[in-house]
């Protein structure tokens, strides 16, 4: 069985509140959890001690066995001293799609055609 570490949602709507629970990986986001190790409230401010509550115990316990923390645990895991989280880094993150790119090229071919047109007729007056 596959044991990952996430948040499960509460809280009302546009208010919300996580646990954060271990769980097997093929459960549903806020379906049946093995154990609750900590809470996370993100409408706090973020130098709140109460943003983030966890059992560190009951964290490293899991980690050791081998539960697969998500990005976002994984983060608070790190600030928490239990989990070192590695840099990513994804340069492509930033670079535009291939549609972008052939609307980029397209835009780029009209402003040239148009320049050249608009330099056609100033050439011709120049060379009378």
């Amino acid at each position: 069985m596959s044991v990952s570490i996430r948040l499960s949602r509460g809280g009302a709507k546009k208010r919300p509140y996580y646990r954060i629970v271990v769980a097997n990986s093929r459960s549903p986001r806020d379906g049946a959890f093995i154990e609750k190790i900590g809470t996370y409230n993100p409408m706090l401010a973020k130098d709140d001690e109460k943003r983030v509550v966890l059992d560190l115990e009951r964290a490293r316990h899991w980690v050791a066995v081998g539960a697969q923390p998500t990005d976002r645990v994984a983060r608070f895991l790190d600030a928490a001293g239990v989990k070192e989280r590695g840099a990513r880094s994804n340069p492509k993150k930033a670079e535009p799609g291939e549609k972008a790119k052939e609307r980029a090229e397209e835009r780029a071919a009209k402003a040239a055609a148009i320049a050249e047109a608009a330099n056609a007729p100033a050439e011709e007056s120049a060379e009378a």
